[in-house]
C-alpha cells in the first residue's frame, strides 16, 4: 500500500497499483496455455512452472488464474478511431530478460533468470534497470528496425467486437482455448491446487484455515472464488484486508464488508449479511464454532464519493480530474462540471458523452452512459458484480462526434474469374449480406476473392462468424480482417517488410517466427500463409508506396509467394518489391544461391532482420511452363487422368522430367501417407535417400520418349533417364548440376541472364555423384525459350511439386519481368553489437 503522493517514488508499480497507471487501454492478444521455462508471471511475480499464457504481440506472460488481474498495457498497433497520435512513447514491460541482459543506461546487468527484473521497451528493444529507465527521454523512435516497422500511427482498425486473436490473425486453438467472453476461468483451478496444498499444511499447523472468497454476483455465478489464509480467530477488518490482497486492490479495508452465505444461498443466489447481526465488527471475531464455507467481499453504500474522469483523447494535458459525486449527480451533470476542469467552460454540453470503460485484460469494452443515468447507482451496481472489475473500470469524457464506421473483411475461397455482380449475389444467397451497410471495394477475381466494406459492427461480426461455417461449390471461404494503412502517413524513409511465414515448413519453427517476428515489428505486417495465403498481406500494402518482402518457408512457398505477388502486381503502388527469404523447407536451393543458407537453424530473429536491411537488391528470372496435354494412349501406364485443358504454372528454380520427378513423386506419396512424420529436414532427406535406392536398378529410356527443341532448333538428347531444365545454380539441396568448368559452347549461367540451362543424369547412382560434388550432369543446351514433346505419360516435377504429365507438348518461356530479390551482403554493415543496437536511446542532460 502506498500515499497518492509517494507513488512517483515507486519504481515497478504492483499490480494494485497498475492498472490507474495505464495511459491507453488496449487489450492482450492471448493464444493457447503453454509451458514457458525461465518465464515469470507479470501479476504474481512467481515463476510459470504450470501451463500458463502469453501475449502474441507483447512479452506479457501469466498464469490462467491471474489473467483476471493483468493489465489492459498492451502494445498499441493501430489506431481504432478514438485516438490519433504521430509521437510514440517507449511502452515498458517487466523482467522475462536473459540473464546476460545490459542495462543501457549504466552499461550493468539487468537481466535474471532468478526473478523478474529489468525493464524492456516493447518497441524499440531497449534495455534498463527499473531505477535507471526513468532517466530515459519517453519519446520511442522505434530503434535499429525503425524503416522496416510499419507505424502504428500509419494504421487504422475499427475492432470493437473483435478479438485480438481476429484482429491480428492468430491462428486459435479450439483444444485448449478457455470458452469465455472474456475472463478465463483459471481461479477455481488454481484454488484447487491451493486447497491440496493448504491441506496438507494444515495437519502441521492448526492456527490457520483457509477461505473461499467471491467478489460480487458473478463470481457466484462463474463459481470463481480466490482462497485466502487467515488465522482461525481473526477480526472483520483483517479477513477483508486478506480478501482485498488476493484481488489485487489496494482501498482502504473500512469501506468493505464481508457477507457470507450457505452452500444453498450459493445455488440459490441468496446473500446472507451476517455483518449486520454483530454489534462490533471491528473488535468481534469473525469466526465462531461453526465457520461458513464461502464469503462474499462487498463494498459499502456510498452517499458521495470522489471519481475520476480521463479526458484520454481531447489532448489536454492532464491525465484525469478529481470530481465528488453524489447521490443525485447524473452522466449530465458530471459533464458539465468536468468540462469547466479541463478548460473548456464555452463548450457545448452536447457535443460530449461520458464512456464507461471496463479494460479487461483480453477486451477493452466501452459503454456510453445515458445522460441521466445516476452514477452512484451505475457504480453501485460495477461493485456489486465485481470488486475487481470496478477497480478495471474508468469513466471518460470524449467528444460526441459521430465517427465513421469502416471494417474491411477479405472473403477468399470464392469461385474465381468471376465478375463484381456475381460475386455479389454469391454473398446475397450464401451469407445475406445487407447492401445498405455492405459494399464490394476489392475484387481479385484470379484468387477469388473479394474485399467487403461495411459500416456496421454488428454486421461485420455476424459476416465473420458465418463465413467461417459457408462453403461455395463444396469448397470452404475463408476471411480475415484486413487493416487499412494510411500511405499520406508513412514517413520517406520507411521502407517496412511485409513478412509471410508457412507454419508447417520447418517443423516447429514457423510458429516461433510467427511470434518473433510479430514481438519485433508491428504484428499488422506478419501474415500467416495457412489463413488466406499472400492475398490478404498484399492487399493490406496495396497502397505502401515502398516496402519489402521475407518469405519465411522452403522454395514451394516463395514459388507461391511470388506468383501471387504476379497476379496482383498492377494493383499494388509498389509494384516491384524486393523478396528476401528465410529458408525453412528441405532442399532451399534458392535461399541458398541467394546467401540466406541452407536452412533456418535457429538464428536470432532480430539479427535476420537486419540483414534483411542490409542486403542487396538482385534480379532473378522467372519461367513460365505451359502444358498442352493430347489425349491419353489406351493402356496408358500410372493411371493417367482424363486431359484438361491447357494449364499454365510458373518456374522459379528448376524443371525436371524422368527419374528426378520419379523420385519427387514418391517422396510425394510418402508424405501424404504419413504427414505427420515429415516435420525435420533430417528425416525428409533419409525418405529421398530410401526411394532413390528403391530406383538404382531402373532403367528408363527418357531420350526415347521425349522430343526436345531449343529456340526453335532440334538438340539430339543423349542416353539419360532424366532431363532438367535449370534456373538457378543450385538443385537437389545445393548441388551443382551445370558444373564450374568452362565451356565454349555457352555463356557462364546467371539467375538474370534471360537463358535456361539443360542438363540430363543417366541414373540415381549419376544423381547420387551429383549431390556428393563428384560429377556434374550432361550439359545439353542453354536458350530462352523451349519445347518439349512427350510420346508417353512421364513424370514431370516444378520446384518440388510433381505429378504425371500425360503424351503432349510442354513449352517454356519467359514469364514477364524478372523479379526483384534479395541476396544477403557479404560484408555486413558495421552496426556495433546486435544486442546494444535493438535499441537507439538518448538519455537526458539530466541524467548523464
Amino acid at each position: 500500500m502506498s500515499h497518492e503522493k509517494c507513488l512517483k517514488n515507486i519504481k515497478i508499480p504492483c499490480s494494485c497499483v497498475a492498472p490507474s497507471l495505464v495511459r491507453v487501454p488496449v487489450a492482450h492478444c492471448f493464444g493457447s496455455p503453454g509451458h514457458y521455462k525461465r518465464k515469470f508471471c507479470t501479476v504474481c511475480r512467481k515463476s510459470l512452472e504450470s501451463p500458463a499464457l502469453r501475449c502474441e504481440v507483447c512479452e506479457l506472460h501469466v498464469h490462467t488464474d491471474c489473467i483476471l488481474f493483468a493489465c489492459s498495457d498492451c502494445r498499441q498497433c493501430h489506431q481504432d478511431g478514438h485516438q490519433d497520435h504521430d509521437t510514440y512513447h517507449h511502452h515498458w514491460r517487466e523482467g522475462n530478460l536473459s540473464s546476460s541482459a545490459r542495462c543501457e543506461v549504466c552499461k550493468k546487468t539487468c537481466g535474471s533468470s532468478e526473478v523478474l527484473s529489468g525493464m524492456r521497451c516493447e518497441w524499440c528493444g531497449i534495455l534498463a534497470h527499473a531505477a535507471c529507465y526513468v532517466i530515459v527521454t519517453p519519446e520511442c523512435t522505434f530503434g535499429r528496425l525503425r524503416n522496416m516497422i510499419l507505424p502504428p500511427s500509419c494504421v487504422q482498425l475499427f475492432s470493437r467486437n473483435f478479438s485480438k486473436l481476429h484482429c491480428f490473425r492468430v491462428t486459435e486453438n479450439l483444444q485448449t482455448e478457455p470458452d469465455e467472453d472474456d475472463d478465463v476461468d483459471g481461479s477455481t483451478q488454481g484454488s484447487t491446487k491451493d486447497v491440496q496444498i493448504s491441506t496438507d499444511s494444515s495437519k502441521q499447523n492448526f492456527s490457520k484455515q483457509m477461505l473461499k472468497i467471491f467478489d460480487g454476483n458473478d463470481a457466484v455465478k462463474r463459481n470463481q472464488f480466490r482462497l485466502i489464509s487467515v488465522p482461525r480467530i481473526a477480526k472483520n477488518e483483517e479477513v477483508v484486508e486478506a480478501a482485498l490482497r488476493a484481488y489485487y486492490i489496494n482501498d482502504d479495508e473500512q469501506e468493505y464488508e464481508l457477507q457470507t452465505f450457505t452452500q444453498q444461498a450459493l445455488l440459490s443466489d441468496d446473500v446472507i449479511n451476517r455483518n449486520d447481526a454483530v454489534e462490533d465488527s471491528n473488535l468481534s471475531s469473525v469466526f465462531r464454532e461453526s465457520v461458513p464455507e464461502a464469503w462474499i467481499i462487498r463494498a459499502k453504500p456510498k452517499d458521495e464519493e470522489v471519481i475520476r474522469i480521463y479526458p484520454a483523447w481531447l489532448k489536454v494535458g492532464m491525465a484525469y480530474v478529481s470530481l465528488r459525486v453524489n447521490k443525485d449527480s447524473t452522466t449530465q451533470t458530471v459533464v458539465k462540471e468536468v468540462l469547466p476542469l479541463l478548460g473548456k467552460q464555452t463548450e457545448c454540453l452536447e457535443n460530449y458523452k461520458l464512456v464507461e470503460v471496463l479494460m479487461g485484460s483480453k477486451q477493452v469494452q466501452r459503454m456510453v452512459l445515458d445522460n441521466q443515468e445516476l452514477i452512484l447507482n451505475r457504480l453501485k451496481d460495477i461493485r456489486k458484480t465485481s470488486i475487481r472489475q470496478m477497480n478495471q473500470t474508468r469513466l471518460y469524457i470524449v467528444e460526441n462526434n459521430k465517427s465513421i464506421v469502416r471494417v474491411n473483411l477479405l472473403v477468399g475461397g470464392l469461385p474465381p474469374q468471376l465478375s463484381r455482380e456475381e460475386y455479389i449475389n454469391i454473398l446475397k444467397a450464401e451469407l445475406a449480406i445487407k447492401t445498405n451497410v455492405v459494399s464490394v471495394s476489392h475484387v481479385y477475381q484470379a484468387q477469388g476473392a473479394v474485399v467487403l466494406e461495411i459500416s456496421c459492427f454488428s454486421e461485420a461480426e455476424r459476416i465473420y462468424m458465418l463465413v467461417k461455417d459457408t462453403t461455395v461449390n463444396d469448397k470452404p471461404l475463408n476471411v480475415v480482417v484486413i487493416p487499412e494503412v494510411v500511405a499520406s502517413k508513412i514517413p520517406q524513409n520507411c521502407c517496412p517488410v511485409l513478412v509471410f511465414v508457412n507454419p508447417k515448413s520447418g517443423g516447429l519453427k514457423g510458429r516461433d517466427l510467427l511470434y518473433s517476428f510479430r514481438k519485433l515489428l508491428n504484428p499488422h505486417q506478419v501474415f500467416e500463409l495457412t489463413n488466406g495465403g499472400p492475398l490478404p498481406g498484399f492487399h493490406t500494402f496495396c497502397k505502401v508506396p515502398s516496402f519489402r518482402v521475407l518469405v519465411c518457408g522452403g522454395d514451394g512457398t516463395v514459388g507461391w509467394v511470388l506468383g501471387a505477388l504476379e497476379e496482383i502486381r498492377h494493383k499494388l503502388a509498389c509494384s516491384e518489391p524486393s523478396v528476401a527469404i528465410l529458408p525453412l523447407g528441405t532442399g532451399n536451393d534458392l535461399g541458398r544461391v541467394l546467401r540466406w543458407g541452407a536452412g533456418y537453424s535457429g538464428e536470432d530473429p532480430y539479427s535476420i532482420l537486419v540483414s534483411v536491411d542490409e542486403a542487396d537488391d538482385v534480379l532473378m528470372d522467372r519461367w513460365t511452363i505451359l502444358l498442352d496435354a493430347d489425349e491419353p494412349a489406351e493402356g496408358a501406364e500410372n493411371g493417367v487422368a482424363e486431359p484438361e485443358p491447357p494449364k499454365i504454372v510458373q518456374m522459379n528454380n528448376y524443371c525436371g522430367l524422368g527419374i528426378d520427378a520419379e523420385l519427387s513423386l514418391d517422396f510425394h506419396h510418402a508424405r501424404e501417407e504419413e504427414p505427420g512424420k515429415f516435420n525435420s529436414r533430417f528425416h525428409n532427406k533419409g525418405v529421398y535417400v530410401k526411394v532413390g535406392l528403391q530406383k538404382i536398378s531402373h532403367t528408363r529410356n527418357l531420350h526415347k520418349d521425349i522430343k526436345l527443341q531449343v529456340d526453335q532448333q532440334e538438340v539430339e538428347l543423349p542416353s539419360i533417364e532424366g532431363l532438367i531444365f535449370i534456373n538457378i545454380p543450385s538443385w537437389g539441396s545445393g548441388a551443382d548440376l551445370w558444373g564450374s568448368d568452362s565451356d565454349n559452347r555457352f555463356e557462364k549461367p546467371r539467375i538474370d541472364d534471360g537463358l535456361l540451362e539443360v542438363v540430363g543424369v543417366t541414373g540415381v547412382v549419376h544423381m547420387g555423384q551429383v549431390q556428393g560434388g563428384f560429377r556434374s550432369g550432361i550439359r545439353i543446351a542453354q536458350g530462352s525459350y523451349f519445347r518439349v514433346t512427350l510420346l508417353k505419360p512421364i513424370p514431370v516435377q516444378v520446384d518440388g511439386e510433381p505429378w504425371i504429365q500425360a503424351p503432349g507438348r510442354i513449352i517454356i518461356s519467359a514469364a514477364g519481368p524478372k523479379v526483384h530479390m534479395l541476396k544477403k551482403s557479404k560484408k555486413q554493415k558495421k552496426t556495433g553489437n546486435m544486442k546494444e543496437m535493438r535499441g537507439d536511446m538518448s538519455i537526458s542532460e539530466g541524467g548523464r
